[in-house]
């Protein structure tokens, strides 16, 4: 792709143009580089000082940067179709819960440009597409378990004749239900043992035993409120038919091969003659990481029954009720403490909001009970964590996966205590972080960077300023009847790996060309989180070369195969090992081989900035990496490799509830102030300061923008974002009018992000780089911790009030009158004794 100059532009007539338009079309020569922005930037950046640019380590902008500001980064809508390609719209029940009693669908058959209608009947292999356990069916057979379930699809030749047909089969009565009770509390299904899964324990020593000779017994319940994904790019697919039985599948999704097993299921095939393929979405969070194969699976069967190209895409308000969320948690806490505030033990029980089916809320409510410690030891204790069912939508996966609703309770419980005693919360929790003698989890692993975890807390009270902050806020509050400030430091440990053993693996498959361009595949996806761009990073510093010669290409599964979700915060951890395997292996052949050819001393050889080295001093030879490859494919050498990682050491045995389910953990920690109007509950963010420990970052740049990313998504799950239901189960907060996520308005004006140096990964992770996807998510905790803070002055200090999630103004405005009614008012009038 060369750039055009003046020379370039054929002559045209301008005589129609305005001057104006005239000056801006001459100032554009010479900028216009063919049809679309290249992917990468090809003007060298001197600030990189190594010989090749881009490499892991550097700050390197996303491969798809340019793309994603110019509109040119093409996701499912943007795919084109045949012309004869048809447009699916769902049937879906108005009802939370009842029986389908009539579903009469051949009059919808007639209705101008339909094509097809397809139910429950109609499916020829699999019906139900449970992704671990059953108990989701694609279509309503019988029961009806929430509003927004899919009893019926309608394809037609466009869009809007699909959506019409849908409307005229509800407004002539071809269906009815006889509705039933909806069941909507969690606590109610538990007590009534209503469960989608088992419940599960996890248990150290003798509970209560702590309990009964502790110094003091804190209590407390909270409810930590769901949250929408509320992804940019909706689900969306395009499946096409392929010429013998199978279907090729675009989609937004973050699990190629859990869709690729489920449509082959479905229709009845192989799995291999089910191509899916992910070139990037427009977010995900964990949406798409389960919930975006039935969409895939109903337009497969329309394909096929058609043998026409058929488009999935569910409005706004459609994918919000019909998908689930972060699953709401309630949360129960019985904890000893001795004299000085430390936890000798207790029982925390979790109840998940699961919804109508599994799901994964059983890996879910399993990592919720695995960080109800979060960073602090729990001594004796006992987590029980039940999987209710509720006739909602079925919860399903969310950035953090279950930890950040159960890191809440140990936060809560850790406010509650210093409020008790007397202390500044930052006290309580820095002498109930884990410690030599206290460094071994509920669950039996070993926490192995303790004195990190302390230095990251004690550096960030420092950086921060925090007692200085502490005392000015304490006046200031003496002396303000109606705005409080708050302030809260809390620290974040959470665990990298899959919960479920077989998941931590990935694959990866390396091709090098004869111009000694590099292609990489593998089976991460792109959701805008830069791991492509990481991956792409790792093959350019293994191989010598700029990053420039390193592209990726879309994640397909006739590619990669057998890959697990990205997910987990893994994806760079696990794929960039399996790319650096493949690269590894590629470079060993191309050794031996130049070894031979070239008759060089195969011992310290290596590359080096774009080029073989063999030798050292004088007798040092380097040979360009293109003629090395020429060399190589003129004798007959493969240039293509894959790679392979199973991360090693993890294990849980779930009879015991003792095991290591983590290869290591993140640590971070947030200082967030506050001010709060305790007339109105309305409240503001005012700084943030953020210490980060990725390791050795892969990517700095794109860390830094995961921590800022991840830190205010956690803030609007626990501030902004309601989900609201009404008596009869149907989801009334289903567009941005009724739900809302933080906007650039609710930056804190200060906002102070920085990435621990110097502490590379103690594990054997890539390059001792740490993950960097959940982690940051939790840190919006310290927002909500200091709300409570701000709170807690109107009684003196002597009370942490409960503050239920989201923390909206009206809950703050009701935790501030129940304060009020409790206690004398604070700061005492003058003349009134304190």
């Amino acid at each position: 792709m060369r750039t055009l100059t003046k020379l370039d532009v054929p002559s045209r007539d301008t005589t129609d143009l305005d001057d104006a338009t005239t000056r801006v079309r001459e100032e554009q020569q010479g900028r216009i580089k063919g049809d679309g922005p290249l992917a990468r930037e090809t003007e060298p950046r001197e600030t990189e000082p190594t010989a090749t640019r881009g490499s892991a380590g550097s700050a390197s902008p996303h491969e798809s940067a340019v793309k994603h500001v110019t509109g040119r980064a093409a996701y499912i809508d943007d795919i084109a179709a045949p012309a004869d390609a048809l447009h699916l719209a769902l049937g879906l029940s108005p009802v939370a819960h009842g029986r389908l009693t009539r579903l009469d669908l051949e009059a919808v058959r007639s209705l101008p440009g339909v094509v097809d209608v397809i139910a429950f009947p109609d499916v020829p292999g699999h019906t139900d597409i449970g992704p671990v356990f059953p108990g989701d069916p694609i279509f309503v057979e019988d029961e009806i378990s929430y509003a927004g379930q899919v009893l019926f699809a309608v394809a037609a030749e466009t869009h809007r004749a699909a959506r019409e047909a849908v409307s005229a089969a509800w407004a002539e009565g071809r269906v009815e239900i006889d509705e039933q009770t909806a069941s909507l509390d969690p606590v109610a299904a538990a007590e009534r043992g209503e469960f989608v899964r088992p419940t599960h324990v996890q248990q150290s020593g003798e509970w209560e035993r702590s309990l009964a000779s502790a110094a003091h017994v804190i209590t407390g319940e909270q409810f930590v409120g769901g949250q929408e994904h509320f992804y940019l790019e909706g689900q969306a697919c395009v499946v096409q038919p392929t010429e013998d039985e199978g279907v090729i599948v675009h989609t937004s999704n973050q699990h190629p091969s859990e869709t690729q097993k489920l449509v082959a299921e479905v229709l009845g095939i192989p799995f291999h003659a089910v191509t899916v393929e992910v070139r990037r979405m427009g977010g995900g969070f964990g949406g798409k990481e389960t919930q975006a194969s039935p969409w895939a699976c109903i337009a497969a069967l329309v394909a096929r029954r058609t043998g026409r190209t058929t488009r999935l895409r569910l409005p706004r308000a459609e994918d919000m009720r019909v998908t689930g969320k972060r699953h709401p948690f309630h949360n129960r806490y019985r904890l000893g403490v001795d004299e000085a505030g430390v936890i000798q033990g207790g029982e925390l029980t979790l109840i998940g909001d699961c919804g109508y089916s599994p799901d994964l809320s059983d890996a879910i409510v399993d990592r919720a009970m695995f960080h109800a410690d979060n960073a602090y030891s729990l001594g004796e204790a006992r987590v029980t964590g039940h999987r209710a069912r509720t006739h909602t939508a079925s919860n399903t996966a969310f950035r953090g996966f279950g930890g950040p609703q159960g890191m809440m309770v140990i936060e809560a419980a850790m406010d509650d205590i210093a409020r008790r005693l007397g202390e500044d919360p930052l006290t309580i929790r820095k002498r109930n972080l884990y410690r030599p003698g206290r460094e071994t989890t509920h669950y039996g692993q070993t926490v192995e960077q303790v004195a990190l975890l302390h230095h990251v807390v004690e550096r960030l009270e420092a950086d921060s300023d925090y007692w200085a902050r502490r005392r000015e806020i304490t006046d200031f509050n003496a002396q303000s009847p109606v705005i409080r400030r708050g302030l809260a430091l809390t620290p974040v440990k959470f665990g990298i790996s899959f919960t479920a053993k077989h998941l931590n693996q990935a694959g990866a498959l390396l091709h090098v060309y004869t111009d000694g361009s590099v292609m990489i595949n593998h089976g991460g996806t792109e959701m805008g989180q830069g791991l492509h761009t990481k991956i792409c990073q790792v093959v350019a510093r293994e191989l010598a070369l700029d990053l420039e010669t390193v592209r990726i290409t879309a994640t397909r599964t006739d590619k990669v195969p057998n890959t697990s979700p990205t997910a987990a915060s893994s994806g760079a951890d696990l794929n960039g090992m399996a790319a650096r395997d493949a690269c590894l292996s590629l470079k060993a052949r191309l050794f031996d081989f130049a070894s031979e050819h070239y008759a060089l001393d195969r011992e310290g050889m290596r590359l080096e900035a774009g080029a073989l080295v063999a030798g050292t001093g004088e007798s040092e030879r380097r040979i360009p990496w293109g003629e090395l490859v020429q060399a190589a494919y003129l004798g007959r050498v493969s240039l293509s490799e894959k790679g392979f990682y199973a991360t090693p050491l993890i294990h849980y045995d779930r009879m015991t509830g003792q095991g290591r389910p983590f290869y290591y953990f993140a640590h971070c920690a947030a200082v967030a102030e506050v001010s709060v109007d305790t007339l109105t509950g309305e409240y503001q963010v005012d700084r943030v300061d953020i210490l980060h420990d990725v390791g050795d970052s892969l990517n700095p740049a794109i860390d830094i923008g995961q921590v800022e990313g991840g830190f205010i998504q956690g803030m609007g799950w626990l501030t902004s974002e309601e989900l609201r239901w009404n008596d009869g189960g149907q989801l009334i907060s289903d567009g941005p009018a009724t739900y809302k996520i933080p906007t650039y308005g609710d930056l804190p004006p200060v906002f102070n992000v920085e990435l621990l140096q110097g502490h590379p990964n103690s594990m054997a992770s890539i390059y001792r780089s740490k993950a960097v996807g959940e982690p940051p998510f939790m840190l919006g905790i310290s927002v909500w911790a200091a709300l409570r803070d701000a709170l807690s002055s109107l009684a003196d200090y002597r009370e942490a009030p409960r503050l239920d999630t989201p923390a909206t103004p009206e809950r703050v405005l009701m935790a501030a009158e129940a304060l009020r009614s409790r206690h004398a008012p604070w700061p005492p009038a003058a003349g009134e004794p304190e």
